[in-house]
């Protein structure tokens, strides 16, 4: 019984000082790093950020959502010019704005100069968007 107490203590002994040598790594790691003062200048070129200025001109697909609804195939073989389709919205209700078919503002159609177009009038938030996607 002595024996297993030695390799209890010894092993408890091992482990305070593995324990106490990351502690020691753990502080020289947190006293190494420093941050410069945040500058818009300094975070623009700050190596290792992101270059946006690679992905402005990827091209995406923008589309206004009036509503949505199900119906049958029976149903959809069976429409034809003059059908009528009732959606899940509202007359007057907002427009749903989607960027690759995910939702990032809802908005009312307007027209300009002949051709109608879209006013946000409640944009989502990145973090929204984000809290949506999980």
């Amino acid at each position: 019984m002595a024996d297993d107490d030695v390799d209890q203590d010894a092993m408890a002994d091992d482990w305070a000082a593995a324990m106490a040598e990351q502690a020691d790594v753990d502080e020289a790691m947190a006293h190494a790093v420093s941050f410069d003062e945040l500058k818009s200048e300094t975070l623009k070129q700050a190596p290792g950020s992101p270059d946006l200025d690679v992905i402005l001109d990827i091209p995406v697909s923008i589309s206004m959502e009036v509503g949505r609804t199900s119906i049958t195939i029976r149903n959809l073989l069976q429409l034809n010019q003059g059908s009528v389709i009732e959606l899940d919205r509202l007359a007057g209700e907002p427009l749903d704005v989607l960027v690759n078919g995910t939702l990032i503002a809802h908005g009312e159609v307007v027209v300009v100069n002949e051709k109608f177009g879209i006013r946000m009038t409640d944009v989502i938030s990145p973090a929204e968007r984000i809290k949506k996607l999980r």
